[in-house]
């Protein structure tokens, strides 16, 4: 009140309105005929000024509001979150396009003050350029080692089950809240392929360790944070940033020790996991001089942090959508157990069991699509200008590929809206594949093509 005061004193209510007018016509102008010369933008709704288009947005499920606007503007359309421009991509087709036929141009990631400050430009998920390529290059090779494509990696989820299924025991059949032992078995997964261990559900490292990167990633989604991605200087009146900030923090602290103690007992001859081959690659680089290398201590705490992140939460996430729907359709349920009681009988499942068991494997790709779990995707950025459909995109346009709406393109799916395995299904009730499955986004299934070949 004493700014406005103040600004009262020095001028007139006319004088004021005139520079608010004034300040519109220049933002309308600007808005306006951005990008005439350089070709037809994307349509959209028309924002206000500052805040653009948010008083249309249903800000707790963006999504659904981008996926009503596609049916009046297209499967191309643009919106301002706040003063930032934002052009959405709607449906399957749209999708692909953009993402895998013009990877380069729309393959960078955007990273927003929220995410500046989780990663700083370093690890896997939020880098670009030279850093992206040579740690995704690097973690395709590792994973491949200690996780994918190998059967030390079954080995470690089948003695992970047995201890969830001890911890299931416990509740001798009655009500659980399936979050914090799902999450702690997948955890421990994660670990022993990053670290080469895993932890007793007890160890208060452990548990510290994931609850705080669970309450990263629901205090990241919140409103406030996204606000504070459009405004970022309403950083220092917010307490979810302060959360994340002290998360940070703390787990940074304790990955330091639990890599420190892997470094004093490291053998380059035989590495335990991810932390130990990244160790090997930064002191081969540093002892043979190389100037500029992108194994460093920052690099590899973001990939460490990434990997426990994003393994941990989305297949946390969808387990317990596959109990929950199980749980929901008993037929289908039933189904599966029966095949699987057909196909195995009591001994331990395999990986190579899963090409003989197709309603299965079409009940797991279901669930994925049906809990559409990253339904806005994690935002892109044009690496360049790029005429795209007719419409033009500038260099550094933010980019929502929307997968809800290649989840649940009419135009894909028979029955969009319903949990129905038969989605994976051929006439013979054999297993097929789906080019619109991208529950993590077109990226992920070319990095499971790359960690394939790389095999």
């Amino acid at each position: 009140m004493a700014v406005v005061e103040s600004l009262l004193q020095f001028a007139s209510t006319g004088t004021l309105l005139g520079a608010l007018l004034l300040f519109l016509v220049l933002y309308l102008v600007s808005s306006g005929s951005g990008s005439q010369k350089e070709g037809k933008e994307p349509p959209g709704p028309k924002p206000l000024p500052l805040l653009g288009n948010l008083l249309t947005l249903d800000l707790t499920r963006a999504f659904d509001t981008f996926f009503e606007l596609s049916k009046t503007y297209g499967n191309i359309f643009q919106v301002y979150l706040g003063p930032k421009k934002t052009v959405v991509l709607v449906g399957y087709k749209t999708v692909k396009e953009a993402l895998v036929n013009h990877a380069e141009a729309f393959g960078d990631r955007e990273i927003g003050p929220s995410f500046r400050i989780m990663n700083d430009e370093h690890g896997i998920v939020f880098s670009n350029g030279e850093n992206w390529k040579e740690m995704r290059r690097f973690a395709l090779s590792n994973l491949r080692d200690f996780g994918m494509g190998k059967r030390g990696s079954e080995e470690k989820i089948i003695e992970e089950i047995h201890h969830l299924k001890g911890e299931f025991d416990k509740f001798e059949g009655k009500p659980i809240d399936t979050t914090e032992p799902v999450n702690y078995a997948v955890s421990n997964i994660i670990s022993s392929i990053v670290y080469g261990s895993r932890f007793e559900y007890t160890d208060p490292q452990f548990t510290e360790m994931v609850d705080r990167a669970n309450e990263n990633v629901r205090v990241g989604g919140s409103i406030s944070m996204g606000l504070y991605n459009m405004f970022p200087w309403l950083g220092p009146f917010l307490k979810n940033k302060r959360i994340v900030v002290r998360n940070i923090i703390q787990s940074r602290v304790q990955m330091t020790k639990l890599i420190t103690a892997l470094l004093e007992t490291l053998n380059p001859n035989d590495p335990r996991g991810f932390v130990d081959s990244f160790l090997i690659h930064k002191l081969s680089d540093e002892k043979s001089g190389k100037k500029n290398s992108y194994f460093h201590n920052e690099n590899l705490m973001m990939n460490v942090a990434n990997l426990f992140v994003a393994g941990t939460d989305t297949t946390g996430t969808t387990l317990r959508w596959g109990l929950m729907l199980t749980a929901k359709y008993p037929q289908i349920q039933d189904r599966v157990q029966e095949e699987i009681d057909r196909v195995i009988g009591g001994r331990q499942p395999a990986v190579e069991d899963r090409k003989k068991l197709p309603y299965t494997d079409a009940v797991i790709h279901e669930i994925q699509r049906f809990a559409n779990i990253v339904p806005l995707n994690l935002p892109h950025t044009t690496s360049c200008d790029i005429t795209f459909n007719g419409y033009f995109i500038k260099k550094g346009t933010t980019v929502i590929p929307l997968l809800t709406s290649v989840l649940k393109d009419e135009s894909e799916w028979e029955k969009p809206n319903s949990f129905y395995p038969e989605h994976f299904l051929d006439e013979k009730g054999q297993f097929v594949k789906r080019d619109a499955f991208m529950p993590f986004s077109a990226v992920i299934l070319t990095l499971m093509s790359d960690a394939r070949a790389i095999e």
